[in-house]
């Protein structure tokens, strides 16, 4: 049951990030097809809300291996 516990956490958090990222870079793609010239800050502010979304797995990992431990 703990295997299972682990892999729904991981699988689920990936799942999140990924729906998430895509998410933001579709919108920062949109935001730079309408103002090339905010490219520069777009981009910067993506790769700082992808940073935060990818930390969702670390955290589901985290989580699988506490759960595997018990």
């Amino acid at each position: 049951m703990n295997l299972l516990a682990a892999a729904i956490a991981i699988g689920l958090s990936a799942l999140g990030a990924s729906i998430g990222n895509g998410l933001i870079v579709g919108r920062t793609v949109e935001g730079i097809a309408r103002q090339p010239e905010a490219r520069g800050f777009l981009q910067t502010t993506m790769f700082i809300g992808v940073a935060l979304v990818e930390a969702l797995p670390i955290i589901g990992v985290v989580i699988a291996f506490m759960v595997l431990n018990r």
